[in-house]
């Protein structure tokens, strides 16, 4: 059942499937929608009731700050899963809905039992990666939003996966079309500006890192010191695939969630 809510001051673009004992939160990464998760949702709501929202900016959501940050992204979901009658929620991010499901797990710690990470880390931007971002800003002000998404999403996969992936990548793009260049910027403002949240992971015991052997975001160098660091998480490594596992193997992913929550 999709439906919107206003939270804090926005509309929300929500997918909710209404049934199941235990709950996962589901959060995009950039320049992505709950859309991308149509897939892994098909398999999860078997067994969990999901929750999946367009991130404040991306997608039908509103946005209303010069900076969405990662902390008032993760406001938005939690109030969105107390509108649901939802008290206690796994949260899966991916990418940029990694960094949000970080703060959800930091601020509401109560509500939320589990934080999956779906291709993404703790760290913050480097000054490169800054750098990089003020060049996407820049384009998305020139009104070149869905000449970005074109040439970036193609890269959050696998070559090997490109082909056999040509509709999901196509049908992304084709949703960018639908964000609001100003939300989509804010957006790109607030992991800009978004703290190192290592401390987060180590104080979460129910955790697990989920990566794609080939991402060309993640390096093979991260994800060993990533492991290295946090010897109390779950690891799954998905074999040839990129910065969107969970879409290229969905199965992968699922049997690894499912193994995660419960036990």
């Amino acid at each position: 059942m999709e439906y919107f809510a206003i939270s804090n001051g926005i509309p929300v673009h929500i997918l909710d499937t209404k049934k199941g004992e235990k709950t996962i939160l589901l959060l995009h990464g950039y320049l992505e929608t709950l859309y991308i998760f149509n897939e892994l949702v098909e398999i999860l709501e078997k067994k969990y009731r999901i929750v999946a929202i367009d991130l404040p900016g991306h997608g039908l959501s509103g946005s209303n700050k010069e900076v969405n940050s990662m902390e008032f992204c993760a406001q938005v979901a939690h109030d969105i899963l107390k509108k649901c009658g939802i008290e206690k929620a796994y949260v899966a991010g991916h990418s940029m809905g990694g960094y949000v499901a970080q703060n959800c797990v930091k601020l509401f710690p109560e509500t939320f039992e589990g934080l999956i990470l779906l291709n993404s880390t703790p760290n913050a931007d480097s000054p490169e990666k800054r750098a990089d971002r003020e060049r996407e800003i820049e384009l998305i002000l020139s009104a070149k939003l869905g000449h970005l998404a074109s040439l970036s999403i193609p890269k959050m996969y696998a070559a090997c996966n490109l082909r056999r992936m040509d509709e999901k990548i196509e049908e992304t793009v084709e949703i960018s079309e639908t964000h609001d260049p100003n939300g989509i910027v804010a957006c790109i403002k607030g992991m800009m500006a978004r703290k190192d949240t290592r401390e987060v992971l180590k104080g979460m015991q129910n955790l697990i890192l989920m990566f794609g052997t080939e991402d060309k975001f993640i390096t093979m160098q991260t994800r060993e010191q990533l492991v290295a660091e946090f010897p109390h998480a779950k690891v799954a490594l998905i074999a040839e695939t990129g910065h969107n596992s969970f879409i290229e193997n969905p199965e992968a992913a699922v049997e690894a969630i499912d193994r995660f929550i419960n036990g």
